[in-house]
């Protein structure tokens, strides 16, 4: 099992002091975090691009490509990329670069959003929203299998056989699709063979077992193979329990409260939060052995090839960020895959 972590690159205030970090004080902190994450050993590190005031991820590539330079192992995402406002050729051009830099590193997961910012900002109306995005996958992976292009759609303009330019120095960009909650889109991952990156930040994991379920249903009625799954989860890992639920649970409020407002959700309680962090809850906080077990518990359920956790749901201390990353890739890891391997 491949394990990594992602982010938003969230700057909201601290707190205790109601402080923020200046922007470049923060993508500093996470070049330390990128770096440490690659001399650890974990396997994947992922940017998502928002457009909104509290994080600062607008633009993924340009922070990966910083993170290229500074790291050697580990792969590097967009978790995600939202496609339905942007320009496949963009896209591609951008991650091609990045592939080049990391010398065959990069990969683009793609998704529809969970916010929508993004489409007003680029001038992008939001109907036939799905419509929009599958037409733009598709265009995105036509690039990825012809160096000259000859494509047409309804919501972009056509392609008259024009080379796409730089290749990368993978012979293919992998494309990763993530899903939240819709079983359209897990289904769609899978018809077009593509691997799936779970989002499961809320209920019950268990719950989101028809959804793996949908995604191999697609491969195997348009005669693709099997693809990964990733479950992606908010968390964090402390030296004991309770340091991981203090040091998570203000910050998280703050911004689950935060966009709570927005879609009316009422305030979280530290209760709630505390049982979501039990075996079978959605989030991946404890000690390194609790989230060992809990990971092994969904691995039970899903049989995923790729875990990566959110650390940052809201803004943590950056040396218990640190610590937190040490712990997953130190103990947390190497002790999942004895176990599974011990399985098989």
């Amino acid at each position: 099992m491949e394990f990594g972590i992602y982010t938003f690159v969230e700057n909201t205030p601290d707190p205790s002091t109601g402080q923020k970090l200046q922007p470049s004080e923060r993508l500093r902190n996470l070049m330390e975090e990128v770096e440490l994450a690659d001399e650890a050993g974990l396997d994947v590190f992922g940017i998502g691009e928002h457009h909104r005031e509290e994080y600062i991820s607008s633009s993924p590539t340009v922070i990966l490509a910083a993170a290229a330079e500074r790291t050697e192992q580990i792969r590097l995402s967009s978790t995600v990329t939202v496609l339905g406002s942007a320009d496949p050729v963009r896209v591609y051009q951008q991650h091609s670069i990045l592939d080049l830099l990391s010398e065959g590193r990069a990969e683009i997961m793609v998704g529809r959003g969970s916010f929508v910012e993004s489409f007003p900002l680029f001038g992008f109306s939001l109907d036939s929203y799905d419509e929009v995005f599958s037409e733009k996958l598709d265009l995105l992976l036509t690039l990825r299998e012809n160096e000259i292009v000859d494509w047409s759609g309804k919501h972009r303009s056509s392609i008259d056989h024009l080379g796409i330019y730089p290749r990368p120095y993978q012979d293919e960009l992998p494309v990763w699709i993530a899903v939240g909650g819709t079983p359209n889109s897990a289904y769609r991952a899978g018809s077009l063979g593509l691997p799936m990156a779970l989002g499961i930040i809320g209920g019950e994991p268990k719950q989101f077992k028809k959804l793996a379920d949908l995604h191999e249903q697609g491969a195997l009625e348009h005669d693709q193979a099997k693809q990964p799954l990733s479950i992606n989860s908010h968390g964090f890992i402390a030296d004991t329990s309770q340091e991981a639920v203090n040091t998570a649970f203000p910050s998280f409020k703050q911004q689950m409260d935060n966009i709570g407002l927005e879609r009316g959700w009422s305030p979280i309680t530290r209760e709630q939060f505390q049982t979501s962090c039990q075996l079978e809850g959605a989030n991946v906080v404890g000690s390194p052995r609790q989230v060992i077990d809990k990971i092994l518990y969904q691995h039970e359920i899903f049989g995923h090839d790729r875990f990566l956790l959110q650390m940052s749901v809201g803004s943590v201390p950056h040396k218990k960020l640190l610590r937190s990353i040490e712990l997953f890739a130190t103990k947390v890891a190497p002790a999942v895959r004895n176990e599974i391997n011990s399985q098989a």
